[in-house]
């Protein structure tokens, strides 16, 4: 069993009256994680920890915080080992996921070292005679990074790594699934010598979530806020924001359709879709839920999936399967039921739709159609719909029909075309020829639509973390009348 503690201003600390929380296995019942259970009082002493941490790491050379995070990097991966075994246990991972999430977690931190040079002053012209005008941008002030078990590397280091780099201090809150792993991440950071409060980590118990993140929200050190998870908590989220004036940054639910066109390379696109499909069991904000697919190259592409995706379902050496476990057996019930109601409804059973508790086949639908359940709500799983349709127009339209806009992919080896097809998908992040799980910090990434707003990623994200002063600058004062 873990045992997993907040941290503020650099200590390891329990909750008040040493409340805690079980993190544990929903299928056997076997204790994995014994959490500190933070309540309000605790959720806004770490946000004074960095509310008084602020002005010297705001202060700090630029070239000292990006070492810093740089440090951090190297010490994720030196520690990857310990990460796959705490994240197997916690949220049914595999260690090929981790270290995936490690990778990213890596370039993350690198390109947000790369953003320390935002933070300057920068004469401009426009001025009139006499006035000079300069453009400040400083840091925040705290930010709040709430991350999911997902991705729970990758997402909690995207929560901090640029906020941290442009001078802000923060409070991650964890997830009440993952809250060793998050514990974890955390702690590697702050031993790569981030200064006491620079960085503090919030655990709280799933019944005291709401108070917890209402009470950091509203805390006046806290000025951004961003939030990666589904788009009914993202709503709420927003809501608590709005009512406080903090802007915040929301990358929710997606959708994600792979739209193979009628000159696709058929081998590529499957292999490209499956792993779209079925990566983290399909458990991604930008897992690919819907194969929009032309009719007549449907049959020869479905058997091409099909084959990719029974490869997974056992390795010839062992028999073991190559995939996980989903979250939980509600999360397995649902899936059941999204299965159970689209086939009633008319679609087919290609492969899959077995499961031994949380281990779910990877699972394919041919002949998804509106007014199925798998046709519009987010799958979250191993269980992947094909919509036929007759040509590429109507392929867009079924992309676009669904309230998500986070990421999709197109399959043409005319390139041009692909491209004209991909610029009309509502949608954040567009991939041609390629899986719609991809990411590279390097680029910024968000949603349209219900997938939320914000940019992470790139030079979009000095925006989100940052605050612009405008400066008039005159040699003597005016002489007014």
């Amino acid at each position: 069993m873990f045992v997993a503690r907040g941290i503020v201003g650099g200590a390891s600390v329990s909750a008040l009256d040493e409340r805690s929380f079980e993190r544990r296995d929903m299928a056997t019942g076997t204790v994995l994680t014994q959490a500190a259970a933070f309540g309000a009082t605790e959720a806004e002493a770490a946000a004074d920890a960095a509310a008084g941490a602020f002005p010297a790491w705001s202060g700090l050379r630029p070239q000292e915080r990006s070492a810093l995070l740089l440090r951090g990097a190297d010490l994720l991966m030196e520690r990857v080992d310990s990460l796959c075994a705490i994240a197997h246990l916690e949220v049914g991972a595999t260690p090929e996921w981790v270290r995936f999430n490690v990778e990213v977690a890596q370039a993350t931190l690198r390109q947000a070292a790369s953003l320390v040079d935002a933070i300057r002053d920068d004469e401009v012209e426009g001025g009139p005679p006499g006035v000079r005008y300069r453009l400040i941008r400083r840091p925040a002030g705290v930010v709040l990074g709430l991350a999911p078990w997902n991705a729970a590397v990758a997402l909690a280091v995207r929560a901090v790594a640029a906020p941290m780099a442009l001078g802000n201090t923060v409070v991650l809150k964890g997830s009440e699934l993952c809250p060793k792993v998050h514990e974890t991440v955390a702690q590697i950071l702050i031993d790569a010598g981030l200064p006491d409060g620079v960085l503090n980590y919030v655990s709280s118990a799933p019944e005291d979530a709401h108070d917890v993140v209402e009470a950091l929200i509203a805390h006046p050190a806290v000025r951004r806020v961003n939030f990666t998870g589904s788009t009914r908590v993202g709503r709420q989220i927003a809501e608590m924001a709005a009512r406080h004036l903090k802007r915040c940054l929301l990358e929710l639910s997606g959708k994600a359709s792979s739209v193979v066109l009628a000159d696709a390379d058929l081998d590529g696109a499957a292999k490209a879709v499956a792993h779209g499909a079925f990566f983290n069991q399909g458990q991604v904000c930008m897992s690919t839920d819907r194969i929009i697919v032309e009719e007549s190259l449907a049959d020869s592409f479905i058997a091409r999936l099909k084959v990719e995706a029974d490869r997974l379902c056992g390795d010839p050496a062992t028999g073991q399967p190559l995939y996980g476990h989903v979250i939980s057996p509600e999360a397995a019930a649902r899936l059941h039921g999204l299965v159970d109601d689209a086939l009633a409804k008319g679609a087919v059973l290609v492969t899959g739709g077995k499961n031994a508790g949380t281990l779910i086949q990877p699972t394919i639908l041919d002949h998804v159609a509106y007014g199925m359940r798998i046709y519009e709500e987010e799958t979250f799983g191993p269980v992947v719909g094909v919509v036929r349709v007759a040509d590429a127009d109507e392929a867009v339209t079924v992309a676009n029909d669904t309230e998500y806009g986070l990421t999709a992919a197109v399959f043409g080896v005319d390139l041009p075309r692909a491209r004209q097809i991909a610029r009309r998908i509502e949608v954040g992040a567009v991939h041609i020829n390629g899986t719609t799980v991809c990411d590279d910090p390097t680029m910024p990434y968000g949603g349209v639509k219900a997938s939320g707003y914000g940019r992470f990623g790139g030079r979009a994200v000095i925006e989100e973390f940052t605050e612009i002063q405008w400066m008039t600058e005159r040699d003597l004062p005016d002489q007014v009348g």
